[in-house]
C-alpha cells in the first residue's frame, strides 16, 4: 500500500542525503525540530503544507521538484504513465478541460 507521507519522506531523505547534509542543518535551515523532521524523512509524521514548503527551501528545491517526484514514484508503483501536462491527464481520465 502506498503511503504518502513515506513517499515524501522518501524523497526529501534523498535530497537531502545528496546534498550531503545532515538532519541537524536542515532542521534548523528550515525551523523545525530535529526530531520532527526525522520523523517525516520516515514516513512517521505527515508534514503539514506550510512545513514542507520551509523543508523545500531549506534544501533549496522547488517544492514543486518533489511534488513531481513523489507523483512520479507513486504512478511507478501504479502501473501507470503520467503525461507531462494536466490538459493531458484530463483527456486521458476523461473529465472536462477548463
Amino acid at each position: 500500500m502506498i503511503v504518502l507521507r513515506r513517499e515524501i519522506g522518501d524523497v526529501l531523505r534523498g535530497v537531502r542525503q545528496h546534498q550531503g547534509r545532515t538532519l541537524r542543518e536542515v532542521s534548523s535551515a528550515a525551523q523545525v525540530s530535529l526530531g520532527y523532521l526525522s520523523e517525516v524523512e520516515r514516513g512517521q509524521k505527515e508534514a503539514s503544507s506550510e512545513l514542507l514548503a520551509s523543508i523545500c527551501a531549506a534544501l533549496d528545491v522547488p517544492l514543486s521538484v518533489v511534488l513531481r517526484e513523489v507523483s512520479d514514484r507513486i504512478a511507478e508503483s501504479e502501473g501507470v504513465a503520467i503525461p507531462d501536462t494536466v490538459s493531458e491527464l484530463l483527456e486521458r481520465t476523461m473529465l472536462p478541460v477548463r
